[in-house]
């Protein structure tokens, strides 16, 4: 496969007119600019890491406590397990080749798969599913590094003045507003959505990653030193007692689809995979980096989540460092290094979004040169795209709500059913076989648990604030 290596080997450009009829941008056939495909499996687990281990981490033990000592850990492994299934069935889903003339044809993002293998009806509808959610991550990345900017200074002001101080009280109370920390971070944004591609940004991810560590190890390491502190393991076997059975059922439906939510990240797996040198093959070394990233935020997910929880028992907070006020300076730190991996995170979404526009539309678009490779219309659009996710965050603060319910319904489609049809397509898996009853049985059964999962998180947006 020694195209794999230059994207752009003479079979490439054999099957040109093959690609055209088939998969239209699935290859990057310009001669200006070569595609050099030089990841490896660390760039790829640095890429996976940053687009999997959000902020989310540190919500995880509100989860915990809903489903207790054996549902809560259980749920984690089993939606890790999931999403190694997952992963790997789309991993497979990369290389596709012309049997006349076995020339390799490269999937380069999500649609472009779909529309090769499911037909163009599917890829429109994917991409409806995929745009909203690509752009609904760079709004609540926006809000989210806000609230972490906010939690820094009000960590301050607790050391500083007490924890009734009225800069501590409120937004806009004695320091800075929301907007202010969302245009700051638009700003950052801005500069760094000017990195060409996926290919380029190897070193943000793997920086990203590391503070993704960080706060972890925070997180973990807080809720290890209080459960010490307090002398005593808190929790139960079944988790928070609620009077009503009712809200329990909703409380563990939401509890699960914050768990299976925080593992997929089948929306820029093909990106990803798109970075791989070879040899060896590039699904080979994407399921790799893929099983050995899902091991990782597992222990991160498992350690903050259990001793979250053993910390606090039923009074867990929503957000993990919110239950600790000192040592202020650490709990500070960790919000900074929220924020700096946010950088990263944003832009492992941002990249498919910008790739995914350019490539549709940019072909009958003058390139004007800025510098290097920044030109007039990427500058123009990227510097758009980001000014209008910071606009909806500042103007619709309780947007990542909407976005986390339509994610919430979105999720089987993009996540599970597109993946599992893909394989079957390119595998050329017979109905009824074995294989298919089982593939097929597998993506039923994540349809039961996510629209269980979805209904949860419905009834959480409308809910009152977690406690």
């Amino acid at each position: 496969m020694g195209g794999g290596r230059t994207g752009r080997g003479r079979g490439d450009r054999q099957a040109e007119p093959l690609l055209d009829k088939l998969s239209g941008s699935s290859y990057d056939l310009s001669e200006e600019h070569p595609v050099k495909r030089t990841g490896t499996v660390w760039t790829a687990m640095a890429h996976v890491i940053t687009a999997v281990i959000g902020s989310g981490v540190l919500s995880l033990a509100w989860s915990v406590a809903q489903l207790g000592w054996v549902g809560g850990p259980a749920a984690m492994v089993l939606f890790a397990g999931v999403t190694v299934v997952q992963s790997s069935l789309l991993a497979d889903c990369y290389i596709s080749r012309d049997p006349e003339r076995g020339a390799a044809v490269r999937n380069r993002s999500y649609v472009d798969a779909v529309k090769l293998y499911l037909g163009e009806k599917s890829q429109v509808l994917s991409g409806v599913f995929l745009g909203f959610s690509l752009f609904g991550n760079s709004v609540v990345y926006t809000l989210t590094s806000a609230a972490s900017m906010r939690a820094i200074e009000r960590a301050n002001c607790y050391h500083r003045e007490g924890h009734g101080a009225p800069c501590c009280a409120a937004a806009g109370g004695g320091g800075s507003s929301d907007a202010y920390y969302m245009l700051m971070f638009g700003l950052a944004q801005a500069a760094l959505s000017q990195i060409p591609d996926f290919h380029s940004m190897a070193w943000l991810s793997v920086f990203a990653a590391a503070m993704s560590f960080s706060y972890s190890f925070i997180g973990f390491g807080l809720g290890a030193a209080k459960v010490i502190d307090n002398g005593v393991i808190k929790g139960a076997i079944g988790g928070v007692s609620l009077v009503s059975p009712t809200q329990k059922v909703w409380r563990v439906a939401q509890a699960l689809g914050d768990i299976a939510f925080a593992y997929p990240f089948s929306l820029v797996l093909l990106e990803i995979e798109d970075t791989l040198g070879s040899p060896p093959a590039e699904s080979e070394t994407m399921k790799a980096a893929s099983r050995a990233s899902i091991a990782v935020t597992t222990f991160f997910y498992l350690g903050c989540g259990c001793f979250g929880y053993a910390a606090f028992g039923d009074g867990t907070p929503g957000n993990l460092l919110a239950g600790f006020g000192e040592p202020y300076w650490l709990v500070g730190l960790a919000n900074l290094c929220v924020v700096l991996h946010l950088l990263g995170g944003y832009q492992v979404y941002a990249q498919p979004m910008f790739a995914l526009v350019e490539r549709r539309f940019g072909a009958g678009v003058a390139e004007i040169p800025l510098l290097g490779r920044v030109t007039v219309a990427r500058l123009c659009f990227r510097t758009a795209n980001v000014a209008a996710a910071t606009a909806v965050a500042v103007w619709f603060p309780y947007f990542n709500q909407v976005v986390g319910l339509i994610g919430a319904f979105t999720f089987w489609p993009l996540a599970i059913h597109f993946p599992v049809q893909m394989y079957l397509a390119q595998g050329k898996v017979a109905p009824w076989t074995r294989r298919w009853i089982a593939i097929q049985a597998f993506s039923a059964a994540c349809l039961i648990a996510c629209g269980f999962a979805s209904v949860g998180s419905a009834m959480g947006v409308f809910s009152p604030e977690r406690s």
